[in-house]
């Protein structure tokens, strides 16, 4: 009995990894094939043919859609950490007549569709002269990373023990002493979970980098990628688009495999309390 669960189990296991990871061995599968050899089902490598990366790598302008994704996430991600945690602090830390209302308020914000704020979003970006910028993408990239930033710091704050803030705060500290030398070596499990999640989102976003930008210099990757021809109006390079793919895709499977540990630290935080 025991041993027809535990190959139940793994045979659950082995499915699931299946199911997640199958997709992207057939993008690097196809990244590698070139000419007909792309429309041949296979399932093991038959050739490591690289013409799709050297064509899509050597074309200046790709190198700069992942340039501009990776300027556009990282001061996102900074922009929302830095101005997340001081909001976790007044929320988490500072008693005041509906807080708890504004907590959901901010939630409820990352529920909207994207498609829900495009038009207002857009006449703001106008206003402000922000069209066609990286401004334009990290304003609007906000509007979904820094509530969630908030809300996932504040339930993280609000578990660290009052005692460290108390006598912090004997010894003259001021609140921002108390966030930068107090609370934030503590949070660092969470600043990481919280920056990578938003980092993941900047970087994957597709409808705003389409909308608020026009030049081909200024677009982030995955508008990039979307954007790749063929040599007519019928053909579609799956191969180039395999290999752009391939190559937007390996900076995240890297940066989760590096703070994995972190990752998981942070998720699980604050879910008991000692």
């Amino acid at each position: 009995m025991k041993l027809a669960k535990a190959a139940g189990f793994w045979a659950l296991i082995v499915a699931i990894l299946l199911f997640a990871l199958f997709p992207f061995y057939y993008a690097i599968l196809t990244s590698l094939e070139s000419g007909t050899a792309v429309f041949t089902p296979n399932y093991l490598p038959e050739a490591f043919d690289l013409s799709n990366y050297t064509f899509v790598l050597g074309q200046g302008v790709f190198g700069r859609n992942v340039f501009n994704s990776i300027l556009v996430a990282t001061l996102t991600v900074a922009i929302s950490l830095g101005l997340g945690l001081t909001a976790a602090f007044a929320l988490a830390r500072i008693p005041f007549r509906g807080r708890g209302l504004m907590l959901m308020t901010i939630l409820s914000v990352s529920m909207f569709p994207q498609i829900a704020v495009l038009a207002g979003l857009f006449e703001t970006v106008r206003v402000l002269g922000l069209y066609n910028s990286h401004g334009a993408l990290i304003f609007s990239y906000m509007i979904f990373t820094l509530p969630f930033t908030v809300w996932v710091l504040t339930t993280f704050m609000r578990d660290l023990p009052k005692e460290v803030e108390e006598a912090a705060i004997m010894d003259g500290a001021s609140p921002f002493v108390i966030v930068t030398r107090v609370f934030l070596p503590l949070m660092w499990p969470a600043m990481v979970t919280t920056g990578l999640l938003a980092f993941i989102q900047a970087w994957n976003e597709f409808l705003f980098a389409l909308t608020f930008v026009s030049s081909a210099e200024m677009r982030t990757a995955p508008v990039a990628i979307a954007l790749i021809s063929g040599t007519s109006a019928q053909e579609t390079p799956w191969g180039p688009i395999m290999a752009a793919s391939v190559t937007v895709t390996m900076p995240l499977v890297i940066l989760v495999l590096i703070f994995q540990r972190r990752i998981v630290a942070g998720l699980t935080a604050g879910g008991v309390k000692g």
